[in-house]
C-alpha cells in the first residue's frame, strides 16, 4: 500500500509521502483526529506495511541518483535507484 496505514489497536493513522517524513495521527474519537508526530524516514519511503500485533511499520526505499534525460515518451522520468541501496525501514516499538 502506498501512503496510508491504520493501526486500530493503537488508534493511529500513518501517512508516508515519500519526501522523507511519516505523519502520525491519533484518532481521539470517530470525529476527532490530531497530528501527534512527524517522523523522519528516508526519501522515497512511501509504501507502508503494518504489522498489527507488534504495531511496527515497514517502509521499503533506496537511495536515488539523477533521473535519466527526458524523452518524448517519458517527459518527466523518475530518478534512478542506486544499486545496492535497497533497505526496509522499521518504525515502531522494539
Amino acid at each position: 500500500m502506498d501512503g496510508p496505514a491504520f493501526d486500530p489497536g493503537a488508534q493511529l493513522a500513518f501517512a508516508s509521502k515519500g519526501d522523507g517524513t511519516l505523519t502520525v495521527v491519533h484518532e481521539d474519537d470517530p470525529a476527532t483526529f490530531r497530528v501527534i508526530a512527524t517522523v523522519p524516514t528516508q526519501r522515497g519511503a512511501r509504501t507502508i506495511a503494518l504489522e498489527e500485533p507488534t504495531h511496527r511499520l515497514y517502509l521499503p526505499t533506496a537511495e536515488f541518483g539523477p533521473p535519466p534525460e527526458p524523452t518524448p515518451d517519458r517527459p518527466r522520468p523518475r530518478p534512478s535507484v542506486v544499486a545496492g541501496t535497497f533497505v526496509v525501514l522499521v518504525v515502531g516499538p522494539k
